[in-house]
């Protein structure tokens, strides 16, 4: 079942989102409803976690320019160099 939904966006915002939408074929709502689906089964996917875990989550603040694929590369670089 569908339900309509009303959301407040920036205008700027809802024009970049219209044209990445139109360029990959989907529709907002199905963009928006995707993104939703994946931020609660995140949740969902915590709540399995262990204790322990659950305690770590979130315990590991990175910066915000941080690049996971240049870390890494530049690990495996250095390992297999020397």
């Amino acid at each position: 079942m569908t339900t309509k939904l009303t959301l407040t966006v920036e205008e700027e915002v809802i024009k970049k989102a219209k044209t990445y939408a139109k360029k990959t074929g989907r529709s907002l709502s199905e963009l928006i409803e995707n993104y939703l689906e994946t931020l609660t089964k995140e949740v969902d996917d915590i709540q399995d976690l262990s204790p322990k875990l659950k305690r770590l989550v979130g315990a590991v603040k990175l910066p915000a320019d941080f690049d996971e694929e240049k870390v890494l590369s530049a690990y495996f670089e250095q390992k297999h160099l020397f």
